[in-house]
């Protein structure tokens, strides 16, 4: 047996028969068609930032760490071929040398980049697209062993299965990366109270480039944050004090660095339910969790998408509750749940929910169509886990 694994925050650890680290994709296709033979599941850890147990398995347990570096890029096309392990702020520098950049990165960049496209992990602009969005195509190691390249020229329709599977129909070892030019960012925070933050919402998210906000239960203020590219700044908030103020590449201003761990829960909502959402949140963890909970609840902004499994088909808002790694969580997340669920809430594949398919497939239309695509990918279930079988139910 290997060493036991931990994710990020702490919330889960498990042993898995074996830990792998290939230093190629050969390996991993002699690592995956042995372990198909012998019976075992697969699954591939990155970072390990996620919260819900995806990488979870009592087998196989494939590590991308020695995968590193660009494969080749294409300035005028604004593509760039990367390796599977790199992480986001590798990649992210490793672009700028090249003069191209991600549009848009989470909160964090610690994850792989492969696995938050493959978890539908986004940043925050209401004309920004999760970071899935950005895969074109891939070289992928099969669960039979074979080593496949699949490009949205060709099949544009297994590439909307493939954003967001979630592991489930390859391995990825290379990925082609849709990117923009480099360009730099004009970063921003404001303090307020809530009250000013939701009343100038909408005219917040739409005027700028990224915009989200914190809410502190405890105090009932608010941080506002918003970037521009220098030159297409808003003016002054006259309701909000600026207490930050940076201007960088968007690789360097666009992530936080982060020494607090959390357990987390997320949920995308039509864009239109958000403000009703989030009131009624609000209102529910100041009446029941504000004495044990002093985390902060974050309000995102995302563009759609038309991935299979993707949470965002519509202009969606996401609102995402944390607490402190290694403190009980599920009481305060479990009580939260069902009122995202009455605003047509859909969770983040990375992090805590409690759905399985029963719940699932309804909030999905295409979901009975990725699971074809799986289906034939993966018809002896290698990548498929206990977990992975309820969250998709699969018998």
């Amino acid at each position: 047996m290997a060493k036991e694994v931990t994710n990020w925050s702490g919330s889960l650890c498990f042993t898995p028969k074996q830990l792998l680290y290939p230093k190629n994709e050969k390996e991993i296709a002699k690592a995956v068609a042995k372990s198909a033979k012998e019976g075992r599941s697969v699954r591939v850890t990155g970072a390990q930032h996620s919260s819900s147990p995806l990488i979870e398995t009592q087998g196989t347990l494939i590590s991308l760490d020695k995968l590193q570096g660009l494969v080749s890029h294409d300035k005028e096309a604004n593509e760039a071929t990367i390796y599977a392990g790199m992480k986001v702020h590798d990649a992210g520098q490793a672009l700028y040398k090249v003069g191209l950049a991600m549009h848009n990165t989470g909160d964090v960049d610690v994850q792989n980049v492969s696995g938050a496209i493959g978890t539908g992990t986004h940043g925050t602009g209401k004309k920004l697209q999760n970071l899935s969005t950005m895969l074109i195509g891939a070289r992928l190691i099969t669960a039979s062993g074979d080593i496949i390249e699949k490009h949205i020229e060709d099949d544009p329709d297994f590439i909307r299965a493939l954003r967001t599977s979630m592991g489930m129909l390859g391995i990825f070892s290379q990925i082609r990366l849709k990117l923009e030019p480099a360009f730099k960012l004009h970063r921003r925070e404001w303090c307020t109270h809530i009250e000013n933050c939701l009343e100038h919402l909408d005219e917040l998210a739409e005027s700028n480039r990224n915009f989200d906000f914190y809410w502190y239960p405890r105090s009932d203020m608010a941080k506002i944050r918003t970037l521009n590219k220098p030159g297409d700044e808003t003016a002054d908030l006259p309701y909000a004090t600026c207490v930050k103020e940076e201007e960088g590449w968007s690789h360097e201003i666009l992530p936080r660095k982060r020494t607090l761990k959390f357990d987390e829960m997320e949920y995308a909502l039509p864009a239109e339910n958000g403000p009703a959402c989030f009131e009624a949140v609000r209102k529910r963890v100041k009446e029941k969790h504000r004495k044990e909970v002093a985390w902060r609840v974050l309000y995102r902004t995302i563009a759609p998408d038309d991935a299979y499994l993707s949470p965002y088909p519509t202009d969606s808002v996401t609102i995402s509750l944390h607490h402190n790694a290694g403190l009980p969580f599920w009481d305060y997340f479990k009580d939260i749940e069902p009122i995202f669920l009455e605003h047509g809430g859909r969770p983040h594949w990375g992090k805590k929910h409690t759905l399985t398919a029963k719940e699932l497939r309804p909030l999905y239309p295409e979901f009975d169509t990725f699971l074809k695509v799986r289906e034939e990918m993966d018809p002896h279930g290698v990548f498929l886990t206990p977990y992975m079988r309820r969250l998709m139910g699969i018998d």
